[in-house]
């Protein structure tokens, strides 16, 4: 797996967890073949056949029935039952961000948690732009492994269409081969 391809899954992962998918999205996944091959077929064959505002419609119902009405994709709320987000360096992810010269402005977004899943799949692009491959493992090993997987797999079964039923698929899958990835890395592989 080479880094370019790594920049652009976790930064289109980013954008995936971030908000709603709008029209500018919605138009730019279609005309991504290689990349709806990539999510998966029914993924692929669903965009294919759909016009651009049922997509939009259903996309932004699964979206907001997934991440907003039922569990927000927060590693606090899904890891501690009290749905609490710790703020400052109080929050691990925050913690780790900081140790990694890494700066929040949470002014600057909608997300209203520091350890969002949007937040922490731009925070690896962050470290993998850099270099630094031992950050990437130990931020996949001790944040997004642990909460990621076991969270998309739960999601899956309430998804109701085919591209977040296999958004929920392809970031198991990723995950876990990029984790395997840095693993090897840093054993010099």
């Amino acid at each position: 797996m080479n880094n370019e391809y790594r920049l652009y899954i976790y930064a289109f992962l980013s954008r995936v967890m971030s908000n709603i998918p709008d029209r500018r999205f919605i138009h730019d996944l279609k005309n991504n073949q290689n990349l709806l091959e990539i999510i998966g077929e029914e993924t692929k064959n669903w965009i294919s056949v759909s016009d651009d505002e049922a997509l939009h419609e259903a996309l932004n119902i699964d979206y907001t029935s997934m991440y907003i009405l039922n569990t927000q994709p927060v590693e606090s709320f899904v890891l501690d039952a009290k749905n609490e987000t710790l703020v400052g360096l109080q929050n691990p992810v925050m913690a780790f961000y900081f140790n990694h010269g890494f700066e929040v402005n949470m002014d600057q977004t909608e997300l209203m948690a520091p350890d969002h899943l949007s937040i922490e799949l731009a925070f690896v692009q962050t470290l993998i732009y850099r270099g630094e491959v031992k950050g990437q493992f130990e931020f996949l090993d001790q944040h997004l492994i642990p909460w990621v997987i076991p969270y998309m797999m739960g999601m899956k079964s309430m998804a109701m269409t085919p591209f977040y039923r296999d958004i929920c698929d392809f970031m198991i899958e990723f995950l876990c081969a990029d984790y395997e990835y840095c693993v090897g890395v840093q054993k010099g592989e």
